[in-house]
């Protein structure tokens, strides 16, 4: 079935009737040729999944009715926020598609020394929209009952400010492996309690300089080591989420 979140609240959703217009109603009765009786999932703006039937089609709106509550746990135990400096072409893309998949609860776009691509501050209010749109289409596709935060451009200096908001930071850093540093992912992981924030910052291409580890590692950043290679800007970040799941999904299940 597929899966919508709403945009407004609901006060009783188990007994008033729900409207749907805009995007997702020309997405269920154009694209998915729902009919009535087609039942489909519902998301609430507190995050309460439902299964919904359609009992009415009207011009710009479809009506439904609750049917039962969907009480499985789809969200990661732990909230992840995926900061990530400014890749070339449609990485970022990518990124925010995939991790919502994974799980991320936010992505954080910044700019590095070495980011290649620039935001002009008059189109990034567009393009924060436009990634947004992005998660909340994979969150919908991976059944998730969040959809994750995408953040306005931030820089280093920013990053360090917000260190107080989460439990633990950690600076994906390939150097680390070097001076045996590659099991502080696996501690960072343990020091975050179920329900803890998690913060990851990834490098664009040509990583984090030397200068803005020094910056992250004097704010009580964690540096680590993702394995024993060296991974792109894209697909680091869906190594740790995947590896996040596993530690506390799989793992500890």
């Amino acid at each position: 079935m597929q899966r919508y979140f709403l945009k407004e609240d609901l006060t009783d959703y188990q007994n008033q009737p729900i409207s749907i217009s805009g995007d997702a109603f020309h997405h269920m009765v154009k694209v998915m040729r729902m009919k009535v009786d087609h039942r489909v999932y519902l998301v609430t703006k507190d995050q309460k999944a439902f299964i919904a039937r359609i009992t009415a089609i009207e011009e710009k709106e479809v009506q439904l009715n609750w049917v039962e509550d969907d009480l499985r746990q789809q969200e990661m135990p732990i909230e992840v926020t995926i900061a990530s400096g400014l890749p070339k072409g449609d990485k970022l893309d990518l990124i925010i598609q995939k991790g919502t998949e994974l799980g991320a609860s936010a992505f954080i776009p910044f700019a590095g020394s070495f980011s290649i691509t620039k935001w002009d501050a008059k189109k990034a209010a567009k393009k924060i929209e436009r990634l947004q749109k992005i998660a909340q289409e994979a969150a919908e596709q991976s059944h998730r009952t969040k959809i994750p935060t995408i953040e306005t451009l931030s820089s280093v200096k920013q990053l360090v400010e917000m260190k107080g908001n989460f439990d633990v930071c950690l600076v994906a850093y390939e150097e680390s492996a070097k001076v045996g540093e590659d099991q502080n992912f696996v501690k960072g992981l343990k020091q975050v309690p179920v329900g803890g924030k998690l913060l990851i910052v990834f490098g664009p291409e040509g990583g984090l300089s030397k200068e803005e580890i020094t910056v992250f590692l004097q704010h009580g950043f964690l540096p680590c080591a993702l394995g024993p290679r060296i991974l792109r800007t894209e697909t680091a970040p869906l190594y740790a989420l995947s590896a996040i799941s596993y530690h506390y999904e799989l793992l500890h299940k």
